[in-house]
């Protein structure tokens, strides 16, 4: 979506609000295409005086598959959207401030950067999922399975001590 943010720069009080769906169909996460249904951003854009805000929020849902037992999961998501929004920059180190080059500008970037920035590293089935065996393959949560347990060889030793 682009929003044309000159009457905004130049008008203080003005708020221009928006609501539309943004579509991540072909963004990949971890191999996979989780963004089945369009992502729905709302908010607005305002000159509070003189500082101009970007304030929005980003619902969808994400297909995947558990990260640990590998059975198919939704996830709803929502994603808080703020940047302070200015023309130049007095200080370019500065990287709590956006920098607005052109009046117009281009929102999906800025949101699909902000939305897998806040995705978390791994997605559950349930919190307390204890996933497959890795000998057998035996999903855990439903069974438990009769293979023996690996021994890190380093710790062996300890292992004959205790049997002894």
């Amino acid at each position: 979506m682009i929003l044309d943010l000159e009457p905004i720069f130049n008008n203080e009080g003005m708020v221009r609000e928006f609501d539309y769906e943004l579509d991540l169909s072909s963004q990949e996460l971890s191999g996979t295409k989780p963004f089945a249904s369009p992502v729905r951003v709302s908010g607005s854009v305002g000159n509070y005086t003189g500082i101009v805000e970007m304030r929005a929020k980003a619902d969808f849902v994400l297909e995947l598959c558990c990260d640990r037992c590998a059975k198919p999961i939704s996830v709803a998501q929502k994603v808080d959207i703020f940047h302070t929004l200015v023309t130049h920059l007095n200080d370019e180190a500065n990287d709590e401030l956006l920098l607005v080059n052109e009046l117009r500008f281009d929102l999906d970037p800025l949101v699909t950067e902000d939305i897998f920035l806040s995705l978390p590293s791994k997605f559950l089935c349930k919190e307390d999922c204890k996933g497959v065996c890795p000998k057998c393959g035996k999903d855990l949560n439903t069974d438990s399975c009769s293979c023996e347990k690996e021994i890190d060889p380093r710790l062996a030793a300890l292992k004959q001590l205790l049997d002894n």
